[in-house]
């Protein structure tokens, strides 16, 4: 009896594990992955996959894109006033086709004369962003991933309630997945005093609409339209290197003061707009971007802002990844904390690294996820049989997101090198054509490169049989990390 009921279970969770993943298109190794997991677990992985894996609906996509084509419209007539800033011509074939490149996949242009201040520690980033909240006269619009109202999230919140009352508008947009801890009461006070707090779209009512898997993992920062912050840092205690269990966190974040914090700003406006009911959403007017009489001091820097996002099957950061890759030449310099790659930024990969461009992909010695850690590690493994240098960082956890190729272009964003982040999450991207920058950013690398370990063939014999185990196992589920 038992035995008849188990196996009519089985038989009805094989067949409602086909219809359910078949019935919508998806790429095939996102397929077996689901049917992988929905066979070893039936009932249990089929309540997985209603909640991980079903993707956003037709509709939601639509209304999603939509949103994003009318503010883009709008945006381009915000640039008229400061043709200078936006000026779209290079110096070089080669550059241009970068610039025309990025251009399309966003509709974002290029903006010039940008001065540009990196961050590789949280307790700088933090300091320097909190005074130039204190110093904000005008607004203050925020959007993370994860803004945790502990220590660090609680004196950031102080000083947002301070400007509110003062009259500065400001505008807090989060995650509510990454940001677990905190509860929306966190932000009574700062909404009496005239802010404004929302949660991003897919995080809203996230349960009943089983959309647990799509996140807001932007890190936006726009001052008065003039001062923007874009990187790897969320607000949390733990980015500012304070907790035990993570111990130092290594990460890379910029301060843009310039045009680009206009593309920020667009950015932001977008996603507070489509997460907010009618009466929240806001209406453009050019106080809000950046004017070529705000140019001071000028920088040297030119930028483009890329992002992404499920709403989007072009896979626009994803795209720009292998750009860079099959592009370079001599180098291509890369930090990420997860190293989950799909088959086409593999095979992007293995080009380059046959072309004899110099390939060094930075990775952390300690799991923030196991399961991916241990993707991780398989990757990294097959990679340095492709003549790929692995260095794994040794003091602390590495979170930064970067690639350097050759001498010519960067990129610093929220985007770590995994699926999740080419197809799942809303992510956000600088693309960065300045010498200087990538000098910096080398620099740091090469500081960082004195704590890290080579990956060698030697060291993957040293790994137990259970550990390649689970770095086998986890591999297969990749596709859906």
């Amino acid at each position: 009896m038992v035995t008849s009921i188990l196996t009519a279970i089985y038989l009805v969770n094989a067949l409602i594990a086909l219809v359910t993943i078949l019935v919508k298109p998806r790429d095939v190794a996102a397929i077996w992955a689901w049917l992988l997991v929905l066979f070893a677990l039936p009932v249990v992985g089929f309540f997985l996959y209603l909640f991980f894996g079903r993707g956003l609906t037709d509709k939601k996509k639509f209304y999603l894109q939509q949103s994003d084509l009318k503010e883009l419209e709008n945006f381009g007539d915000f640039q008229e006033e400061s043709l200078e800033l936006y000026n779209q011509v290079m110096d070089t074939p080669e550059q241009q086709q970068f610039v025309d490149f990025f251009s399309g996949l966003n509709r974002m242009p290029l903006t010039r004369k940008n001065q540009v201040k990196i961050f590789t520690d949280g307790t700088a980033k933090f300091d320097a962003l909190m005074k130039d909240i204190q110093a904000a006269k005008f607004s203050i619009h925020i959007e993370y991933y994860a803004f945790v109202t502990d220590t660090i999230g609680t004196q950031i919140l102080k000083l947002l309630e301070e400007k509110a009352a003062a009259g500065v508008e400001v505008r807090l947009l989060y995650d509510a997945f990454g940001s677990k801890k905190t509860k929306h009461k966190d932000f009574t006070q700062l909404c009496k005093n005239g802010g404004h707090v929302q949660t991003f779209i897919t995080s809203q009512k996230a349960l009943l609409k089983f959309r647990l898997n799509y996140h807001d993992h932007r890190k936006i920062v726009v001052i008065d339209g003039k001062i923007s912050y874009i990187g790897g840092f969320n607000v949390a205690d733990q980015y500012a290197g304070t907790t035990k269990k993570f111990g130092y966190w290594r990460d890379t974040h910029l301060r843009i003061q310039g045009a680009a914090a206009s593309l920020l700003q667009m950015r932001f406006l977008m996603d507070w707009n489509v997460s907010s009911p009618v009466g929240e959403k806001v209406a453009y007017h050019l106080d809000y971007f950046f004017k070529i009489k705000d140019v001071s001091p000028q920088g040297n820097t030119n930028i483009q802002i890329i992002a992404s996002g499920p709403n989007s099957d072009h896979e626009q950061i994803k795209l720009a990844f292998i750009k860079l890759i099959t592009s370079a030449k001599k180098r291509l310099w890369i930090q990420s904390p997860y190293l989950v790659p799909d088959d086409s930024v593999v095979a992007a990969l293995k080009i380059a690294a046959a072309s004899g461009v110099d390939i060094k992909i930075m990775i952390p010695d300690k799991p923030d996820h196991p399961f991916i850690y241990r993707a991780t590690q398989y990757y990294a493994r097959q990679l340095i049989k492709e003549n790929i240098e692995i260095l794994v960082y040794q003091n602390g956890f590495l979170h930064a997101k970067t690639m350097i190729m050759d001498d010519e272009i960067c990129t610093v964003g929220s985007a770590n090198q995994d699926i999740r982040s080419y197809k799942l999450n809303f992510e956000a991207n600088a693309i960065l054509y300045d010498p200087q920058v990538i000098q910096q950013l080398e620099a740091i690398f090469i500081e960082d490169r004195k704590q890290c370990q080579l990956m060698t063939p030697e060291v993957v014999r040293k790994m137990s049989k259970w550990l390649l185990f689970k770095q086998q196992i986890s591999r297969l589920f990749s596709p859906i990390l």
